[in-house]
């Protein structure tokens, strides 16, 4: 059985990797989505958290899938790949393949963030995420940016690094750092052509998905 655990990003959720489950589950899969704790709620909820508690929020549900798996698979998206790399890190063959989608290694890209200024639900959305998002889960945030240079020379599990070249979250050389820095030997680097942050949801995303697949059924 090929079994899939899928971690979503900051300020974000569970919708956010939904759609490459539903893919995952319609071609066999079991694929585990879940909320981290502290994200995905409530300002109070977010103040209640942080990037340990996020870790150690993945790490219950990978370890419970583990309990009755001999390997899980593990997708992050955003924030939810940087938490992957950390289980990568730990759990070492435990995690069969690796997924990485969006990931801030240099978060921020303003190039393509000024491009966004004209689209009316892009403006929303920052204004939206400044008023709802507490300074002190920002500071976590980066923190955990920081702390995951330490881990990505220590994966060693086949890793898909997977980037929008639209991203305006993340910069472009995150996905190359990523390739040319992680230990695992086994690597594959795939820029989604015209997509954005959100890999999952763009207009290409039967190709991401179908490399997805490919990638975690076909070692």
């Amino acid at each position: 059985m090929t079994v899939c655990l899928l971690i979503h990003g900051f300020t974000g959720g569970e919708h956010e990797v939904a759609p490459l489950a539903d893919y995952l589950r319609d071609h066999g899969c079991t694929a585990r989505t879940f909320t981290l704790k502290g994200l995905g709620g409530t300002r109070e909820d977010m103040l209640a958290a942080g990037r340990r508690d996020w870790i150690n929020r993945a790490e219950e549900e990978l370890v419970s899938l583990l309990a009755r798996h001999s390997t899980v698979h593990v997708i992050g998206f955003s924030t939810g790949s940087l938490i992957a790399v950390h289980l990568a890190a730990k759990y070492g063959e435990r995690i069969g393949r690796l997924i990485l989608l969006s990931t801030p290694v240099f978060p921020l890209n303003p190039r393509e963030i000024v491009k966004t200024l004209f689209r009316a639900e892009m403006l929303r959305a920052y204004v939206r995420n400044a008023i709802t998002t507490p300074p002190r889960a920002t500071r976590e945030y980066f923190r955990l940016v920081r702390e995951s240079f330490d881990f990505y020379g220590q994966v060693r599990q086949p890793a898909l690094i997977v980037q929008g070249t639209n991203d305006h979250l993340v910069r472009n050389r995150s996905a190359s750092y990523l390739y040319a820095h992680l230990g695992s030997t086994d690597k594959k680097l795939l820029m989604i052509p015209n997509s954005g942050h959100l890999v999952c949801h763009c207009s290409e995303k039967e190709l991401l998905f179908r490399e997805a697949l490919h990638w975690i059924c076909n070692p």
